[in-house]
């Protein structure tokens, strides 16, 4: 056990990490998204790649436990189910695919797709046509996808949301409840793939404190009337994390 605590402590990088992991539960905690995308451009310079989804996974799952409550009470259920159900669909795919890909491009898709991410929504780009179930059940799958290959299943559910009509703490609350839906369903196909690893799953679970306390301060300085103040600030610490994975800086 001592030389298992040792090997942990010894990871590289260890103190950006935990950094990013209470950064990423701030921003969750106050929007209801961004975890993967300010955690895993900095985890992805020190860890490869299913660690890094894999640490993110475990902690990501206990991180958001102060707030699942309340956003089970503003959640629209009936998209979130489809949405979960067409995860499901091509979460293995993009698993499977992860396992062929070299920590290097890892570690600058992710901060490629983080950046792309942000334009979309600095810029305000949104889809303005009727959402029909079916669409539903196919951005579900393309965020399994994208979180099979990247750990970033994040950015083709917030899309989603923002071309619906629905108050800000509904759409919060889908987006915090999808994320943690789909955490649970990557543990499962990660285990099936048979890559769980114990010290990438008790290192997730270490960085879950950092995270839940980001999460409760970010939940309680959550305000549905100052909405933009939080959505810059969540810019501002993604675009951080995405740029210091990128390869302009090696």
């Amino acid at each position: 056990m001592p030389d298992f605590i040792s090997s942990l402590a010894s990871t590289s990088g260890l103190g950006w990490i935990i950094l990013a992991a209470f950064m990423s539960g701030l921003t969750r905690g106050f929007t209801g998204f961004g975890t993967a995308l300010v955690f895993l451009p900095v985890a992805a310079q020190y860890l490869p790649p299913i660690a890094a989804i894999l640490t993110l996974t475990f902690m990501d799952v206990l991180s958001p436990l102060p707030l699942l409550r309340r956003a089970w009470g503003d959640a629209a259920r009936v998209d979130l189910r489809r949405l979960l159900i067409g995860t499901v669909l091509l979460l293995p795919v993009g698993l499977w695919i992860l396992g062929q890909v070299p920590q290097d491009i890892f570690r600058f898709g992710v901060s490629g797709l983080a950046i792309g991410m942000l334009v979309v929504l600095i810029l305000g780009l949104r889809y303005r046509g009727e959402v029909r179930a079916g669409m539903v059940y196919a951005i579900g799958a393309a965020a399994g996808f994208l979180g099979g290959t990247a750990g970033l299943p994040g950015p083709p559910v917030i899309l989603f949301y923002m071309a619906r009509p629905l108050p800000t703490q509904v759409i919060r609350a889908n987006t915090l409840l999808y994320l943690f839906g789909y955490d649970i369903l990557l543990m499962i196909g990660i285990a099936g793939f048979g890559r769980m690893e114990l010290k990438w799953a008790v290192l997730g679970v270490f960085l879950a404190v950092p995270g839940m306390l980001g999460s409760w301060i970010g939940g309680r300085l959550f305000r549905p009337g100052y909405e933009r103040i939080y959505r810059a600030a969540a810019y501002a610490v993604i675009a951080a994390s995405a740029l210091s994975g990128l390869p302009i800086w090696s």
